[in-house]
């Protein structure tokens, strides 16, 4: 079983470094799957074996960036720690970024980064907290979530003059009062 999972997983990996390349020569709406399994040699099933469709590729690449960065809020990092973590690999996979960003697909990674850090956020603060979000308190953290995608999108498309820990600070800085209350109430601040 972990055997499987394993070949899985570097498959994953091939295709993202596959859709990686593609990124360097056009934008990613005009990159097709057909794209993608030529530039790493595997077939159209393979492909589909593993992802809907190359937005949930980039989605699940992404979703091992921040997944690694953020595991460690509360334990032993705080939100503004993490946030800089996540910068830093965003800055380092600049191609990839700046090209998944630029999508406005329905499925895009912008949608997808703030699904993502809301759900992680609401889980992470409910379960230390020991008690559900209020309805405020739920309200703030969207507004925060969605304000935080537009100012990374924004970060990246400008061409991170920011440095990695300036954009976490500047992010952790902008989280509204009570949010901030209630994270630092969880140990996340």
């Amino acid at each position: 079983m972990a055997e499987n999972h394993n070949k899985t997983e570097k498959t994953k990996y091939r295709l993202a470094d596959s859709v990686k390349e593609c990124m360097k020569t056009r934008h990613v709406d005009k990159i097709t799957v057909q794209n993608i399994v030529d530039g790493c040699g595997m077939t159209r099933q393979t492909f589909y074996r593993n992802f809907k469709d190359k937005y949930d590729l980039i989605n699940w690449y992404f979703d091992k960036l921040v997944l690694e960065s953020f595991a460690q809020i509360g334990v032993d990092k705080t939100v503004c720690q993490s946030l800089c973590e996540k910068f830093e690999f965003i800055k380092k996979e600049q191609i990839f970024f700046t090209e998944a960003f630029r999508s406005d697909d329905y499925n895009s990674l912008k949608e997808h980064d703030f699904e993502l850090i809301m759900s992680f956020y609401t889980e992470l603060v409910t379960r230390k907290r020991k008690e559900p979000l209020s309805k405020d308190i739920q309200f703030l953290l969207e507004m925060y979530c969605q304000g935080s995608v537009y100012m990374t999108v924004k970060w990246v498309l400008s061409g991170m003059k920011q440095t990695p820990r300036e954009m976490a600070q500047s992010l952790t800085e902008a989280m509204p009062p009570g949010l901030k209350t209630v994270f630092a109430e969880a140990g996340l601040v």
